[in-house]
């Protein structure tokens, strides 16, 4: 017993060291990465001026092309993230803000993601590697169970986390290999084509009020950026449609394009468009909403 009490004690001295160091490791690995994910891109960059930032889901990220605005004379950026939540929606805004962003105009999807107030554990595991480091990230989480854990445990985040941001992210991150998320000013296109399609089915949803949404909308008042509002198109084949109108209740200054595209030829799935989709959709709300620049 004499000779065990020491060895635990110096064993648990050993994995605590392990731990800070490999934390530091990680993090100093994450931190000089910026072409992995939007949110590292995001938190790298700063002082940026945009005309219109896109903001949402999947239905963000497949179906807003930057180009379409940059071609008529708009600097843009499409931010949108596949399985976001208003919640990560809300704190990339924050972090924009953070970052010295200058934002004129946020497009934000608001339709089937503001069904939840709850987090996208996915994408909550992004903004871990810069939890010590962002006031504003700590900020958004101190609340949440695990919040202290994360904080305080050396290396407990990357090992939570493990498989978004674990050893293989951390490696491919130190060696620099680029993902395609950026390309395109961020639009990603979907290329393949359900057929036959299936419908999606809202019956299960019930649109209710949304507290990242809530908070989106305070901080575009606050910094006077412009916030667009609205739902994006789905497939004809779409089962209760009504849930549209009973988000419109709710928040009736959303602005409605769900039907604004509904013919199958123009969707890679019934809730995504592919490519023709976005560019089509794209260009509905630029001739909708915005006027060319001279």
């Amino acid at each position: 017993m004499r000779k065990f009490i020491p060895f635990l004690l110096k064993s648990a001295a050993i994995l605590l060291v392990a731990m800070i160091l490999l934390d530091i490791l990680y993090t100093v690995v994450y931190l000089q990465s910026d072409s992995r994910s939007k949110i590292d891109y995001l938190y790298q960059s700063k002082n940026k001026n945009y005309d219109v930032v896109f903001l949402g889901s999947s239905r963000v990220n497949n179906h807003f092309i930057p180009k379409i605005f940059n071609d008529r004379g708009y600097k843009t950026f499409n931010f949108g993230i596949t399985r976001s939540r208003l919640e990560e929606s809300a704190l990339m805004l924050e972090l924009m803000l953070e970052r010295n962003y200058h934002i004129k105009t946020l497009v934000l999807q608001v339709d089937l993601n503001i069904n939840s107030n709850d987090h996208s554990e996915a994408i909550r595991s992004l903004f871990m590697p810069n939890l010590h480091v962002s006031k504003t990230i700590r900020s958004y989480y101190q609340n949440i169970p695990e919040y202290y854990a994360l904080l305080c445990i050396p290396f407990y985040r990357y090992m939570h986390y493990d498989a978004r941001i674990g050893f293989r992210e951390a490696f491919n991150a130190a060696i620099h290999k680029k993902t395609n998320v950026l390309d395109a000013n961020g639009f990603h296109a979907l290329m393949t084509n359900e057929r036959p399609m299936v419908p999606a089915d809202l019956s299960k949803y019930y649109p209710k009020r949304n507290k990242g949404y809530e908070t989106i909308k305070k901080i575009c008042k606050q910094h006077h950026i412009r916030l667009i509002a609205l739902t994006t198109p789905m497939c004809k084949e779409t089962i209760n449609r009504t849930y549209f109108n009973h988000l419109h209740e709710i928040y009736p200054e959303i602005l409605r394009f769900e039907d604004s595209v509904t013919d199958d030829k123009y969707f890679s799935t019934c809730g995504h468009m592919n490519r023709d989709g976005a560019e089509l959709f794209t260009k509905i709300v630029f001739q909708s909403l915005f006027n060319t620049k001279k």
